[in-house]
């Protein structure tokens, strides 16, 4: 094995450049970073980067992701199947060609989100996705046994999400939580409370509230 890396997905800003930080505080060699899953997963494909570096792997972290607020009719079937490429596709396909890269100490990183734990109305295709992602990573978690996301104004109006966390604050979190071997991690008493939520009430009364909240929007 040769040199010591981590990949970063979606490292331009936001949590993605908070991952980075940390990570260079980590005994990694280099830190190959990416804007979008696709560039990288191209990149690794393609040119057979992992197999003509032969690295050891020690945190891929897959950030890149994005979505908006609207109904299912405006979207594009272009934006729809990028999503899922960006968010589900790229994100699985990137864990399979890395594992093998790695070692006992290793971490993946899949950034899921607190709109993976029930559906949500007006960004259903984001929070689909999320879903995704929150799912594979525990299912994968089991079988190895070790090892700015929405739009800011929306029809000319100010989105104010509730409990909106310091990307440093998640990014430090996440890490903490990857060490200990966590499967899964929970940043705040306000997503940990939605997620209670999304456990014991039906998620249409969990979908009711969050149409109370962005009714200004919609």
């Amino acid at each position: 094995m040769g040199k010591n890396i981590s990949i970063v997905t979606g490292a331009t800003g936001g949590l993605g450049r908070e991952f980075v930080k940390l990570l260079l505080q980590e005994e990694v060699d280099e830190i190959w970073v990416v804007a979008r899953n696709i560039e990288l997963l191209n990149k690794l494909r393609d040119n057979d980067m992992l197999r003509n570096h032969n690295p050891v792997i020690q945190f891929l972290i897959n950030n890149a992701g994005g979505g908006r607020m609207g109904a299912y009719h405006e979207f594009s079937k272009d934006e729809i199947a990028a999503h899922v490429m960006t968010h589900c596709t790229s994100a699985a396909i990137l864990c399979n060609l890395c594992i093998p890269y790695m070692q006992r100490g290793s971490h993946i990183i899949n950034m899921a989100s607190q709109s993976a734990f029930q559906p949500v109305p007006y960004i259903n295709l984001y929070a689909a996705s999320k879903a995704f992602v929150r799912s594979y990573s525990r299912a994968l978690n089991v079988e190895l046994k070790k090892t700015n996301l929405l739009e800011s104004e929306r029809n000319g109006k100010q989105i104010h999400f509730p409990a909106i966390a310091l990307p440093e604050d998640v990014a430090i979190k996440i890490m903490k939580d990857a060490k200990k071997g966590k499967d899964m991690s929970v940043y705040g008493i306000y997503v940990k409370y939605m997620h209670l939520l999304a456990k014991v009430f039906p998620h249409k009364l969990v979908m009711k509230t969050w149409l109370k909240q962005i009714k200004d929007y919609i």
